[in-house]
């Protein structure tokens, strides 16, 4: 399991270089500012959580299991539902699409919750 996170991890924050860099190229212009903003935040979020996936790779290697891999479910979650919802709603316009991102950062914040329990635990 601390391959398939660090893997994940790492493809995702490769991804999320590449959403960042066709956001600052390909969106500017083409998208409103308040749109733009948004697609930036999903980046800088998946970007930030893609990173704690290579955190929870070497954390349970040290410490074990348990919680640590619920909490690297938790981020990939929170990647696809928060980020995965702010790329639609800027890039469609569709604003109800908002209404998931909050289970996004639920799951962000269970997953950082369950990071430090799991690095507490004995």
């Amino acid at each position: 399991m601390e391959r398939t996170f660090f893997a994940l991890g790492a493809l995702l924050a490769g991804l999320g270089v590449a959403l960042g860099a066709f956001g600052a190229h390909g969106l500017r212009g083409r998208l409103e500012p308040e749109l733009l903003a948004i697609f930036e935040t999903g980046v800088r979020y998946q970007l930030w959580h893609a990173l704690a996936l290579l955190g929870v790779s070497w954390a349970r290697e040290r410490w074990g299991a348990g919680p640590l891999t619920a909490a690297g479910w938790l981020f990939v979650a929170g990647i696809v539902l928060f980020s995965g919802s702010l790329y639609a709603l800027s890039l469609t316009g569709v604003r109800a699409l908002g209404a998931i991102t909050p289970w996004g950062g639920v799951a962000f914040l269970a997953g950082w919750a369950l990071l430090a329990w799991g690095a507490l635990r004995r």
